[in-house]
């Protein structure tokens, strides 16, 4: 058995997207949706396959995790590898350049967890003082 990982061939959108003049907005957009964060947490300790990692994240539809992935793939953060078996059986893993991002992210996820209450305190604040 031979495991083969798949080239995701840019798409002209893709390419424009990649010469966009601030290259900060042109990475955040990309991992700053609503589940690309989670899908990169959880496979951070480990390779999981696709119902594996649905199943980790929870209320993610099948549509969804499928387009994260392939985006998160396209960008070089996640591989996939599909073996010639049947069924077929894919994993997807972090890649080096997934494994590097996850360092900073982990420091972001940490603030975030520390200061929820505050931002949300200060949510509330704000619409009584903007009523």
């Amino acid at each position: 058995m031979v495991a083969r990982q798949t080239e995701i061939k840019p798409s002209v959108a893709d390419d424009e997207f990649s010469f966009s003049p601030c290259p900060i907005r042109n990475v955040l957009d990309r991992i700053g949706d609503q589940w690309s964060l989670l899908v990169l947490e959880a496979l951070e300790p480990q390779t999981l396959r696709f119902n594996a990692l649905r199943r980790a994240i929870g209320d993610v539809s099948q549509h969804m995790l499928a387009r994260t992935l392939k985006r998160l793939e396209q960008d070089g953060f996640v591989s996939r590898t599909l073996y010639p078996v049947i069924p077929p059986r894919v994993d997807y893993a972090l890649t080096p350049l997934g494994r590097s991002l996850m360092v900073p992210l982990r420091d972001l996820m940490t603030w975030a967890d520390r200061n929820h209450d505050a931002v949300c305190a200060a949510r509330r604040a704000y619409r009584h003082t903007a009523s």
